[in-house]
């Protein structure tokens, strides 16, 4: 069921929802692209290390947020999501900034990070605002919602970009946008490529509307937008040393080439 469709939780309630009280692990299942359908990335994948990738107090000293919102579009009444939460920077000014009319979904795959978050949103009682555990391979994000989707400083990290991006675009409302920061670097070492970006997006049948170059965020900001049929798992191919990948063209019959 979408989010325009009916109210939003508040945080805490999905919270309780996701965390059964069993140990926390770094991430919360372990997740197998071998038996997935989806092709596995050629490309190493960042480990998860810290959900704090500067103070926000530095950060908002370069107005990082607020350009980042900016130059996406973001405007009061928007529904958000903010994959890869961690400690909350992008989730508590995207809730101030789409407003009591708006409406923010916080995702992250750790659960002690989610819990931290559910905190931290009631003690500042934005009640826009819900937390969402989500799976390495799937963010769980309901369908037809949301304006736009940020994932800012965690793509590198995502283990099966093919399946998690194929999972993602379900979830946009017509028009709406994902959103990407990263740094200019190999994946390796926190950051990704803006080519092998380009071409892991294409070949799930994204469309690159933009890349702008974001000093204040650590790298670049890049916009996609979905367009024209998901293409079936099995016709995806991963992308290879940042090479383009060949966009799967749906034909009338419903088959791809």
């Amino acid at each position: 069921m979408s989010l325009r469709a009916r109210p939003l939780l508040l945080g805490v309630t999905l919270l309780l929802a996701a965390c059964d009280g069993s140990p926390r692990a770094v991430r919360n299942e372990r997740h197998d692209p071998a038996n997935s359908g989806f092709p596995a990335a050629d490309r190493p994948v960042a480990t998860i290390v810290s959900s704090r990738w500067s103070s926000e107090e530095e950060r908002d000293r370069l107005n990082e947020a607020s350009k980042v919102m900016d130059l996406a579009g973001i405007k009061p009444g928007m529904t958000v999501a903010d994959i890869g939460a961690g400690e909350g920077y992008y989730t508590i000014r995207l809730g101030q900034r789409v407003g009591p009319k708006g409406r923010v979904v916080a995702e992250d795959i750790v659960p002690d990070y989610i819990s931290a978050l559910a905190t931290r949103v009631v003690r500042e009682k934005l009640d826009n605002v819900s937390v969402r555990l989500g799976l390495p391979a799937d963010p769980r994000l309901p369908e037809n919602s949301f304006d736009r989707v940020l994932m800012v400083h965690m793509y590198h990290e995502i283990e099966s970009p093919y399946e998690f991006l194929w999972r993602l675009r379900p979830s946009l409302a017509p028009g709406g946008q994902v959103v990407v920061v990263d740094a200019d670097r190999a994946t390796e070492n926190h950051g990704t490529p803006p080519a092998l970006l380009k071409c892991e997006f294409a070949a799930v049948g994204y469309v690159q509307v933009s890349m702008l170059p974001m000093a204040s965020a650590g790298g670049y900001m890049a916009v996609f937008e979905a367009r024209g049929a998901r293409p079936e798992p099995e016709t995806i191919r991963a992308c290879k040393s940042g090479a383009h990948a060949k966009a799967v063209t749906p034909k009338p019959n419903g088959a791809h080439e």
